[in-house]
């Protein structure tokens, strides 16, 4: 039997709401890298016309470069992580936790939408547990 077709043993009830709402936004993330590929040259341009009077504009348009490239691949690999973490919580695969948790620490700096789903998902499907006597503790006053 393959690791993906074993079925995931914590299941809440309402994580296909969740793998939806997760294959929505790694589909968003997906097209938004798309769409930035595409306007590679007008943004470019665009950036190149705020350098004309920059003594060096050379090496700000290579960090323009590199910000833009960095953007690109984020968008793209969290989308796909996201993906994969929404189908994993519809179908169950064993591996589902491990994607779900890997997506939403890749998307949780991408405000508002990004934030607010990784916070949801780690705080419903892993909730930290704290011990009893730990409460019960001097400490913890």
């Amino acid at each position: 039997m393959s690791t993906f077709a074993a079925p995931y043993t914590q299941k809440p009830l309402h994580s296909r709401t969740l793998g939806a709402c997760w294959i929505i936004y790694g589909l968003f993330r997906v097209l938004s890298a798309i769409w930035l590929a595409a306007f590679t040259p007008t943004a470019t341009v665009m950036f190149g016309a705020l350098l004309a009077r920059v003594p060096d504009p050379f090496n700000l348009m290579a960090g323009f470069h590199l910000f833009y490239l960095v953007v690109l691949v984020w968008a793209g690999v969290s989308g796909m992580v996201g993906l994969l973490a929404g189908v994993a919580l519809l179908t169950g695969w064993r591996v589902g936790g491990a994607l779900v948790r890997l997506a939403s620490y890749l998307c949780v700096g991408d405000v508002p939408v990004g934030t607010t789903l990784s916070v949801y998902t780690l705080s419903v499907l892993f909730p930290t547990v704290v011990a009893e006597p730990a409460l019960r503790s001097s400490r913890a006053a």
